[in-house]
């Protein structure tokens, strides 16, 4: 099963009732993360409070154009849960404990060891090769963590909550939209190192496999000085089909650098290698001309009522799809947290169980109905729909939708039986 691959079994918790019937979780042994006293700036004066830890690349990595206002939507996201009430008895302060984690697996731990030992879950751990700097300690502390990545490993990790279509599956259905519209013979995988890249870099290659086209794959390194080796390989391969991962002001790198040497194909992006800004970048001409942008989730301006939640949560921002990502990835902990409220277990043990115990998500429409279900096994549970998108000046966050979420037939048909990037 996908969730007792890893998991241990799990400790019967004491359960302890205050007097007035709220469940408090087990503060008198020491509970991480869960107080009887109020949160600071409490909502709700007479709850007590759980506090989650936050993650993030805030300052000098690739992806702090995204990572902000993740952050900054996830904190919207749980002051609508505590001005709904809380959870069980608690609000929820996930602004006490908020780290950088520079987009560096070994800042990544260092910021995870200062805060683990104060925090009851994390509502939000960034990127994939830094959680999988602290997966192990995850695991061996039962903390369970909603990550803002979508690598295909964490379809089989217990104490990862992810949302929506991996990096794999979502090149999968990448390929088969260009092969239905664009028919391309050669695919090239333009990729960052690690789980990020290369998990996406292998769905290119299971579906290029999949549609008998030719493929190649490029690793490169972060830094807009560091893209030279990847142009230099597609303007000499001349692949009809790019598919890059990386962050976007190195992808408007490559993409504008091929341009200006004569390359013409295609390009389309996962989802973090998009940034409005681009539109702004000396690349946008080629950007307009040849980019389109893969998405597990629809973008900031769709009218579901989950997305009409975060708008009005967030207030007047600058229109931009991290919001969109933190509030996705928050509802799943969520329901977690709520399930653990019910079990009367409000320990890391108690929300870890109740995690498992989960066979659906409201995600209020942001996600298909039956999306989030962490009691099952990963080849049939993975979330396969993807939007395609492509640039657009008069769109808020820089991309119109051009084709719903849909699931190729690659996608469909791949067996997950393993993160994909251990097959690039």
């Amino acid at each position: 099963m996908r969730r007792t691959r890893i998991g241990a079994v799990l400790a019967a918790s004491m359960l302890v009732v205050s007097g007035c019937g709220v469940f408090r979780g087990e503060e008198d042994s020491g509970a991480p993360g869960v107080t009887k006293d109020p949160c600071p700036n409490a909502v709700n004066k007479d709850n007590g409070c759980i506090y989650l830890g936050i993650i993030s690349d805030l300052t000098v990595g690739p992806f702090k154009t995204l990572a902000v206002p993740i952050t900054e939507s996830q904190k919207a996201f749980w002051k609508r849960v505590n001005q709904q009430g809380g959870i069980g008895g608690y609000d929820i302060d996930v602004t006490k404990y908020v780290r950088d984690n520079k987009y560096n697996p070994e800042t990544h731990n260092q910021v995870y060891q200062e805060i683990k030992g104060k925090v009851l879950a994390l509502a939000q751990t960034l990127g994939s090769p830094t959680t999988a700097a602290i997966i192990k300690d995850l695991k061996a502390s039962k903390i369970v963590a909603a990550p803002a990545s979508w690598t295909s490993a964490w379809n089989f990790e217990d104490v990862i909550l992810e949302s929506g279509a991996n990096y794999c599956v979502e090149t999968l259905n990448a390929v088969d939209y260009a092969a239905d519209t664009f028919k391309p013979k050669k695919v090239m995988a333009v990729h960052y190192a690690g789980d990020y890249g290369a998990d996406a870099a292998a769905g290119a290659k299971a579906g290029a496999a999949a549609r008998k086209l030719t493929f190649s794959a490029v690793e490169t390194p972060q830094g807009q000085d560091n893209q030279g080796r990847a142009v230099d390989a597609i303007v000499k391969e001349k692949p009809d089909l790019v598919i890059i991962t990386t962050g976007p002001t190195d992808a408007a790198t490559v993409i504008g650098q091929a341009a200006a040497r004569g390359f013409k194909g295609k390009y389309i992006g996962t989802g973090p290698t998009w940034n409005k800004g681009l539109l702004k970048s000396p690349a946008a001409p080629a950007i307009k001309a040849q980019y389109l942008q893969s998405g597990p989730w629809a973008p900031f301006q769709t009218n579901s009522p989950g997305h009409q939640a975060m708008r009005q949560a967030v207030g007047q921002v600058d229109p931009n799809d991290g919001y969109t990502s933190g509030w996705v990835w928050s509802y799943p902990l969520k329901a977690a947290l709520q399930k653990a409220a019910a079990n009367k277990e409000m320990t890391r043990d108690g929300v870890l169980k109740a995690a498992k115990q989960l066979t659906q998500v409201d995600y209020e429409g942001m996600l298909p109905a039956g999306a989030g279900n962490y009691s099952g096994n990963a080849p049939t549970d993975v979330v396969r729909t993807t939007l395609i998108s492509q640039p657009d000046d008069a769109s808020p966050t820089g991309v119109k939708v051009i084709k719903e979420a849909f699931t190729g037939p690659t996608a469909q048909a791949y067996t997950l039986d393993a993160p994909c990037y251990g097959k690039l």
